[in-house]
């Protein structure tokens, strides 16, 4: 069932396993704000299981570029395209969000991101990977956060 996620009432619809599941919650709030005001897109999410070709897409990606395969179980997801970007997020119960932008025309702008809920420990696959940066929002707390450039070729299926 896809749930539009509402910044304005931030809700733990569909996140409740996860033991962060407000401040996961807020994390996907702040990226539906995000993207409703700079593209006007309505960030909307599925149960992880009826989003298996976004969840298949971003792990593959993960596995393919860093040899990454992420421990938690996945929550949501959701993949779009907007002004020629596809964009892919994985919400799991860690509180660990997952996403891949990945341009359509433009190879040089493509990235996986990752975002850790406020007071999540930094998952050991990625621990001794990736320095993580500290962001405030609203919405969400204080997010860490990091990313990779992707190199090669993924398209959606």
């Amino acid at each position: 069932m896809t749930y539009t996620v509402d910044f304005e009432t931030v809700s733990t619809v569909g996140l409740e396993s996860s033991p962060f599941a407000e401040a996961l919650a807020g994390l996907r709030a702040n990226e539906a704000r995000y993207f409703r005001n700079k593209y006007g897109h309505v960030f909307t999410v599925e149960p992880a299981e009826e989003a298996a070709e976004a969840v298949d897409w971003v792990h593959r990606i993960l596995l393919a570029e860093r040899e990454i395969v992420i421990a938690s179980r996945p929550l949501e997801a959701t993949a779009f395209e907007v002004e020629g970007i596809r964009m892919a997020y994985v919400f799991y119960e860690s509180g660990l969000s997952v996403n891949v932008m990945y341009t359509v025309e433009d190879a040089k702008k493509r990235a996986v991101g990752f975002k850790l809920s406020e007071g999540m420990e930094v998952p050991e696959e990625l621990a001794q990977r990736f320095k993580f940066a500290r962001q405030k929002s609203k919405l969400a707390g204080t997010v860490r956060g990091s990313f990779f450039v992707i190199k090669n070729e993924y398209p959606f299926p």
